[in-house]
């Protein structure tokens, strides 16, 4: 596999478990709870489409798995989502795999009738910075729902 990315994936799982231990922290109904003004609505959901993203480039596009999307009905709370990104962790691993040595290599699909071109190296890097985006944004609703949040960068 690629060491580089490897080690890279290695740094966001990271920041996922500074996240993920403090979303624990959160109560349940805080966690699901609905906040108008943020798109996805919730923390909850907004974990979910996150691995979602990955299930659909990663998994579906890239590997051709035709994968079902995680829903977030099968997160109640939080730590529902722990195993589920542990295959999100498995998802990730077996695409470094399937690309070892062929990260430029051209991927194209059709998404919502648009011819779409990528290459694994671009599809790796979008999964992982939509993450960092999603996450900024979960930090930024717990803060609204009363929570001082954690410091999730990297470099801590």
């Amino acid at each position: 596999m690629e060491k580089l990315l490897i080690e890279q994936y290695h740094l966001l799982k990271g920041s996922r478990t500074v996240l993920m231990d403090y979303c624990l922290t959160l109560s349940s109904e805080d966690f699901a709870r609905e906040l108008k003004d943020f798109g996805r609505g919730s923390i909850r959901n907004l974990l979910v489409h996150i691995v979602n993203t990955y299930e659909f480039w990663l998994g579906n596009f890239a590997l051709n798995k035709n994968l079902t999307y995680t829903s977030p009905s099968a997160v109640a709370k939080a730590p529902d989502i722990l195993p589920v990104f542990d295959q999100t962790d498995a998802l990730v691993t077996d695409f470094l795999r399937a690309f070892q040595g062929q990260l430029h290599t051209a991927l194209s699909g059709q998404i919502r009738e648009k011819e779409v071109k990528t290459t694994p190296l671009t599809l790796f890097t979008h999964v992982m910075t939509h993450e960092f985006h999603h996450k900024g944004q979960i930090l930024s609703m717990s803060r609204h729902l009363g929570y001082t949040p954690v410091d999730t960068d990297i470099v801590r």
